[in-house]
């Protein structure tokens, strides 16, 4: 069986994890301007490492689809998913709205669309300046210097680079012996251990780590989705940050523990990931067919749309096999 979780002592000093004080945020150990956190261990040598052995002959798709009425973050009363026709064939015939004729307009039936949402809806990464400590985010970055009046000028979701990683599942819910893991359950660092000792997988530096607790497959797409999430504890995120993990995503809204049993702060990993660890969020991930086909060990692609200053911004990963 192999050693759950190394990091040699070389590492310790990339891993800002190690250097994290309790609600208090961490200076980068990657420099006095650095906006990405632990996405520095993605390098050129990483990226053909896993390129190198990935088998494209079947591509996992992790993202859900993006429709009306999907289930969202509404909790701090932010805007739903919204589409909406902007061109219609039939109302072009009306509205003319290139200045041509009906014959053209008849025969191209132009259609055209808008959509409006909450960046942090659907698939999606959550970026290092969505939550910190008494005005600051990761790296010591200060909101009255760096907050304007529409976004963040660090941080933002355009700074991170296309994710070409080692990635591993962990599949709590098969671990437990159950198709979804127990509401509001809390996923400690010592369940973490317990499952990568049971499924013989190891976390290494510059992972990717995804976690299966089978919420989306039980209560996607109703109301029940975004309700008493079982996510991780800051105990769990600190277990998988100090392993190295330079993004945690999960099947979930929240990936962490809903409702918080933290006293104090209602979204501690968030913030614990963020402005102590530096590290990446990923959330509603779809791994569904990545636990049926219990493939633990896998590369990981994935980018976001590079929204300048964002927050939060849609991605759209997919998972392959490993060659041995």
């Amino acid at each position: 069986m192999c050693t759950p979780r190394y990091v040699d002592e070389a590492m310790k000093s990339k891993i800002a994890a190690y250097n994290a004080s309790f609600r208090k945020v961490t200076a980068s150990p990657f420099g006095k301007g650095d906006e990405i956190g632990m996405l520095n261990l993605i390098d050129a040598a990483s990226r053909d490492a896993i390129l190198s052995r990935a088998d494209a002959s079947h591509v996992f798709d992790l993202s859900v689809d993006y429709f009306v009425g999907m289930p969202g973050w509404v909790a701090a009363g932010d805007p739903t998913y919204q589409i909406w026709m902007t061109h219609t064939p039939d109302g072009e015939k009306v509205w003319n709205s290139m200045n041509t004729t009906d014959e053209m307009n008849s025969s191209i039936a132009y259609s055209g669309d808008a959509v409006s949402m909450y960046t942090h809806c659907g698939t999606h990464i959550d970026t290092l300046n969505h939550f910190g400590y008494n005005g600051k985010i990761w790296n010591n970055f200060e909101v009255n210097k760096h907050l304007g009046s529409r976004v963040w000028d660090v941080c933002g979701a355009e700074k991170h680079p296309p994710m070409i990683t080692r990635g591993i599942l962990l599949d709590l819910a098969a671990m437990h012996g159950v198709d979804v893991l127990p509401p509001s359950l809390g996923i400690d660092g010592k369940m973490l251990e317990d499952c990568l000792k049971h499924q013989g997988t190891q976390l290494r530096p510059g992972d990717t780590v995804l976690l299966h607790t089978g919420k989306m497959k039980a209560d996607w797409p109703t109301s029940r989705f975004l309700m008493d999430t079982p996510g991780l504890t800051r105990d769990g995120a600190v277990y998988l940050c100090e392993g190295g993990a330079i993004m945690i995503g999960a099947d979930t809204l929240t990936l962490e523990q809903t409702p918080s049993t933290e006293p104090g702060n209602y979204l501690p990993v968030h913030c614990y990931m963020f402005a102590e660890a530096g590290a990446i969020i990923m959330e509603m991930a779809y791994t569904d067919e990545l636990a049926a086909a219990k493939l633990y060990e896998f590369a990981f692609f994935g980018a976001c749309l590079k929204l300048r200053g964002a927050t939060g911004s849609p991605m759209r990963p997919v998972a392959m096999r490993l060659k041995n």
